[in-house]
């Protein structure tokens, strides 16, 4: 759940039922990874640190070109611009399932789970043991004119199936994107700002531009930094949204 630009010490706190609160839909039939993921090594960036890091090339151009076509196809809904209160504005198209199968298969047949297992340098940030990723799967798609306004993530608790446990209690630490579009495919604009000191000033903000196939993770919840999806202005933005669950 997306909380409006406010101090931090008035964000109110996560709600459960954020995380199962998703439109009743059968989940569909995607893609398969084409060729078989991953297909560079993946190692972190972090560009502000503790905070966000990006893996770049997770998804081969052709693989995200897959994709968008199959996410055409899909019965997007365009969210109101006038946001419940205490919620920040958007306006994109979205499509919203439960979907356990698919993101098992995001975490562990495209070399995420070892990505991040794997890597005792970065073990401290995720805030817990990480078991997988929230089955809740969003598709945003932003067309001209069309942007995100500055928001915190808050962290949500529900319960993933797990081959150990088939009703593991977990919560959500970071955000997970998976921009499909950038420039090269020509969006323009589109860019996810952040603002360390949680003041939405020109002088602070730090820009990350869309990278087809680039997947970025940034710290949600009580550490949240305030941030926006920067207005469209040509093109489409298309990106997959899931989240990392630690154990609860």
């Amino acid at each position: 759940m997306a909380k409006a630009k406010q101090p931090k010490k008035q964000t109110p706190s996560s709600s459960p039922a954020a995380a199962t609160t998703t439109t009743k839909q059968t989940p569909p039939d995607w893609p398969v990874f084409r060729p078989p993921l991953p297909v560079v090594s993946l190692d972190f960036d972090s560009p502000i640190q503790d905070k966000v890091v990006v893996l770049r090339s997770f998804f081969p151009k052709n693989l995200c070109r897959d994709y968008v076509s199959f996410l055409r196809t899909l019965p997007l809904t365009t969210t109101p611009g006038k946001p419940k209160r205490g919620m920040a504005v958007r306006v994109n198209d979205r499509f919203q399932v439960q979907d356990p199968l698919f993101a098992g298969r995001l975490w562990s047949e495209t070399g995420l789970k070892e990505a991040v297992l794997d890597n005792p340098d970065l073990a401290h940030l995720w805030g817990g043991e990480v078991v997988g990723l929230n089955p809740n799967i969003r598709v945003y798609r932003y067309t001209p004119g069309q942007f995100f306004d500055a928001h915190y993530d808050d962290s949500n608790n529900l319960t993933l199936s797990t081959p150990e446990n088939p009703s593991l209690p977990v919560k959500t630490t970071w955000t997970l994107l998976l921009y499909l579009t950038s420039s090269t495919d020509g969006c323009v604009g589109g860019e996810t700002v952040f603002y360390p000191n949680d003041r939405q000033t020109k002088k602070e903000a730090i820009p990350i531009n869309p990278e087809t196939g680039m997947l970025l993770l940034h710290k949600h919840g009580d550490d949240c930094m305030l941030h926006e999806g920067k207005e469209v202005t040509a093109g489409e933005k298309w990106i997959l949204r899931s989240d990392l669950c630690v154990r609860r």
